[in-house]
């Protein structure tokens, strides 16, 4: 069975990498700015007209209208009127008169209104004007420039092509055009720079050679797409025939950048824009204005890179089929609206918060075949999934029926969900647990559904876990009844509902609970015709993961600690052989002789913790006190040798117990010898018996350093050498006290420890008195 879903979620995994090799192909191939153009259009003009922002207050246009054409008369005018016109607005001191009107030509009619226009844009020094390609074939390279003396008096020259996409609706342009050796300026660039140069300091503009034959292809380069304001009529426009009465307010012109160009009707060029409302034009004076605008507001938008909007397109598309692959239908449907929208957003938006204008279409088009690709594809597995079992339960004899039965609708898809419905409920009849045989297994057994309800328990489990009859565990979730179980190096749970849910439980794993019990857990998933879940069975590891750690101890210490000295031992005799004569034969005695003798030391500790640990006690009668005495007495050698004195403060007369004579006494030896180690000279080490209830305790106190308290909880772990750092000078391995928590512990009794660093440490021996014995006592 589980062969059978491996290979059903592999199908699946396959026919979702092949829709989505399909698909994501098809988004890059359809992601290029000119494939959908309609559709991305319509989405980047929306953001031209949805985000805007206001007009820069410095661009003033001068209009050529309707009011003027029937104040003056028909185009064209005399050019003395424009040098008025340039006069006038000079007199206020505009930054750059930007003159959108080619003059081309000589006026054959006024000659003397073409000195006057010359003097003038002479006088102005401010004065741009612009140029324009003869003819618009491939192979016009041509150029209509000014009338010499007007370009030649002009303060630059730029050209005012716009460049239209294929609906005719101007979106871009070309900020350098003209012939290859020297191509033009936008005439918005011109402008900008006209007004830059005529700041203190500032360098003149650089204007290319003239060329109007058509020796040198046209170029143009620098694309970039015009960031319009708004739409038509943005900014402040005053009337030509207002500027020539003299009706303009004084300072209308002053410090501004000054356009003027024609805006009457059938006069002058005519642009649909993407900010254009209502089918209302726009008038090229006014796009030039819009690019002038974005220059000036250091608002540039650029089409994306091929790269960068296939990426942009692709991303959301993949998310849209990861989410179908990963999570649920309704989930997956509201994840692509989302990635829709989100696109959308991005698509309006970009274009002002980083300059980038993208082509979403591709995208909207893959998030849109996503959804039903992959909702037809998983109808067709459900429906070919349910033939199958439809076909498995009918050879596993069950009585199924596959014709239409009465009152089943007409969908073959609910046909056969209805007749997997009545095979479910004849499974759920065939259905029980063998429970009496799980009652019997000696190890804690659970058996539990995937989201980890208890369904069945035997008779240990309740044991380990303490349930009763009155507390059954069935019912409850094994995750919180073995919340405590945890994993020996990450602390973390063993089990967890993440874990069952997906199955992902080790069928071995080992870890500790919050009494210290070391347990294996067996985790085993089945499988019963109409019921999922997991068998968990509990082994307790503690007593052999206890032998095995003593048993590493143990090998350590004898690897390490005691082939320390014998190793020296080699080492003395070695030097000895090669250089005869360096160190005298009773130095090397002593030296070998101290080595044997801790080594002999190490190993009577090793044996006497092993015998402590593990050999029968020999329990007799025995008096504390006496016992005290002999081992005080036995130390007195050494404490003379420390200059220590070791002294009885207080005991009974009597103190009866029952133990182990031997281990006791070496335990007391033991407190009492590091006692004595660790005391100054001069110092007393003062030794009590008193009783406690129905015990004796046994106190030996020094007046040595003492024990940090965040210390004292290693003091009886074998192998624990608390002082290298403190008392480097003083050996041991640390199993002298290891040696006294033992045989304390297996008389019945406590070891208890009173110290801080810096005064002293008190070690209490608290053992059972005998039966009988009196309450309380005589000291002495």
């Amino acid at each position: 069975m589980l062969s059978v879903a491996h290979s059903r979620r592999r199908r699946r995994r396959l026919e979702w990498a092949v829709l989505t090799a399909v698909l994501l192909g098809l988004v890059a191939w359809l992601s290029t700015p000119e494939s959908l153009g309609r559709v991305n259009h319509l989405v980047q003009d929306a953001g031209l007209r949805l985000v805007s922002r206001p007009p820069h207050p410095d661009i003033v246009l001068v209009a050529i209208d309707d009011p003027s054409i029937a104040a003056i008369g028909r185009w064209p005018w005399r050019r003395a009127l424009h040098a008025e016109l340039i006069a006038r607005m000079s007199a206020q001191g505009p930054r750059v008169i930007g003159m959108d009107v080619l003059f081309n030509e000589a006026d054959l009619d006024y000659p003397e209104d073409d000195l006057l226009l010359t003097e003038a844009i002479r006088r102005s020094g401010r004065v741009v004007l612009p140029v324009l390609r003869r003819g618009h074939g491939p192979t016009s390279n041509a150029t209509d420039l000014p009338w010499p003396a007007f370009a030649q008096a002009a303060a630059d020259l730029g050209h005012v092509h716009v460049a239209p996409d294929g609906d005719g609706v101007v979106r871009s342009l070309f900020l350098r055009e003209g012939p290859a050796t020297a191509p033009w300026p936008h005439f918005s660039m011109a402008m900008q720079c006209v007004a830059q140069a005529r700041q203190p300091g500032a360098t003149p503009c650089s204007r290319p050679p003239a060329h109007t034959g058509d020796a040198a292809p046209w170029e143009r380069a620098d694309h970039t797409l015009i960031a319009y304001a708004g739409g038509p009529s943005q900014f402040t426009t005053h009337s030509y025939i207002d500027v020539l009465r003299g009706v303009v307010p004084a300072d209308a012109f002053r410090g501004k950048y000054v356009l003027v160009g024609a805006a009457a009707s059938g006069l002058g060029d005519m642009f649909a824009t993407p900010v254009s409302q209502q089918s209302r034009l726009m008038p090229g004076v006014e796009v030039v204005a819009h690019v002038l605008d974005a220059r000036l507001s250091d608002e540039q938008i650029v089409p994306a890179s091929r790269m960068l909007n296939t990426l942009f397109n692709l991303v959301p598309v993949a998310a849209a089929l990861l989410a179908l692959l990963l999570i649920g239908p309704l989930a997956a449907l509201l994840t692509s609206a989302g990635l829709a929208l989100a696109t959308l957003l991005l698509s309006v938006c970009l274009p002002w918060w980083a300059g980038l204008q993208f082509a979403p279409a591709a995208a909207f088009l893959g998030l849109v075949l996503a959804y039903p690709l992959w909702s037809w594809r998983r109808l067709s597995a459900a429906a070919h999934f349910l033939r199958l079992e439809m076909e498995n339960l009918q050879r596993q004899g069950l009585s199924m029926r596959l014709r239409k039965r009465p009152g089943d609708s007409a969908d073959f898809l609910e046909r056969r969900i209805n007749a997997v419905e009545r095979a479910s409920r004849q499974l759920r009849d065939l259905h029980h647990f063998v429970s009496e045989s799980l009652q019997q297994l000696p190890s804690p057994s659970i058996v539990c559904d995937p989201e980890g309800q208890v369904l069945l328990a035997n008779r240990a489990a309740h044991e380990h876990l303490g349930g009763d009859a009155q507390a059954p565990l069935q019912g409850q979730s094994v995750v919180d009844l073995l919340a405590d179980l945890v994993h020996g190096g990450t602390r973390q749970p063993l089990i967890t509902q993440e874990h069952l849910r997906n199955r992902s439980l080790p069928e071995h794993s080992e870890g500790h609970d919050a009494q210290g019990r070391s347990l294996l857990v067996q985790c085993k998933p089945f499988t019963d015709l109409a019921n999922a879940g997991w068998l968990l069975t509990l082994v307790d590891l503690t007593d052999m993961r206890r032998a095995l750690q003593q048993r590493d101890q143990a090998m350590n210490f004898i690897s390490h600690d005691i082939r320390a000295p014998n190793a020296s031992i080699l080492t003395l005799l070695e030097m000895q052989r090669a250089y005869p004569g360096r160190m005298s034969d009773e130095e090397m005695m002593l030296r070998i002789e101290r080595y044997a003798q801790a080594s002999l030391g190490m190993a009577e500790n090793f044996v006497q913790l092993a015998s402590a640990q593990a050999q029968e006690y020999r329990m007799a009668p025995l008096d504390l006190v006496a016992l005290l005495a002999e081992t005080t007495d036995d130390l007195w050698a050494l404490a003379r040798d420390r200059q220590v004195e070791v002294r009885t403060t207080a005991t009974p007369e009597t103190a009866p117990c029952q133990g182990d004579r031997a281990l006791l006494s070496r335990a007391l030896a033991n407190v009492i010898n590091n006692a004595i180690k660790f005391s100054p000279e001069g110092r007393v080490v003062e030794c009590a018996i008193a009783a406690r209830g129905v015990h004796w305790v046994l106190s030996v106190r020094d007046q040595g350093p003492g024990i940090a308290p965040e210390l004292q909880g290693q003091l009886f772990t074998p192998y624990q050498r608390l002082h290298n750092r403190s008392h480097p000078s003083i050996q041991g391995v640390g199993l002298g006290l290891a040696l006294v928590f033992t045989v304390v512990q297996r008389h019945g009794g406590s070891l208890e420890v009173d110290s801080d660093t810096g005064r002293g440490a008190e070690f209490r021996l608290v053992l059972p008195r005998s039966e009988g014995a009196p309450e309380g006592g005589h000291t002495g």
